[in-house]
């Protein structure tokens, strides 16, 4: 999941591109850079706000995201043996293992 940080910066580079776009269609049709100013501002506040919301709700949704296959394991900083054979036995049973892992548990 995105941190509410992550998902403001995404927001907002978003955003950048529209801010460009907009304010070149706005212009061409008003001539006026007020006029252009005030609507491009105020239509990307409001979709900077919309984003921010839409992402964090679809981070709700677990639909189409992949889950790890350890992710049911609780996460402790002291692992015993049997918490090895848990986490091998796991990995196992997703073919995440091989005879030789390029990793270390």
């Amino acid at each position: 999941m995105d941190t509410p940080v992550r998902s403001w910066a995404k927001s907002f580079s978003w955003r950048i591109a529209g801010v460009a776009i907009l304010g070149a269609i706005t212009y061409s049709m008003t001539q006026n850079w007020e006029k252009t100013g005030v609507i491009t501002v105020l239509f990307h506040g409001i979709r900077v706000i919309l984003y921010y919301w839409h992402e964090r709700l679809w981070e709700k949704v677990s639909w189409g995201k992949l889950k790890h296959p350890l992710a049911c394991l609780p996460v402790r900083n002291d692992l015993t043996p049997e918490d090895y054979e848990v986490i091998r036995k796991l990995l196992d049973e997703h073919r995440y293992s091989s005879p030789e892992p390029e990793y270390q548990i």
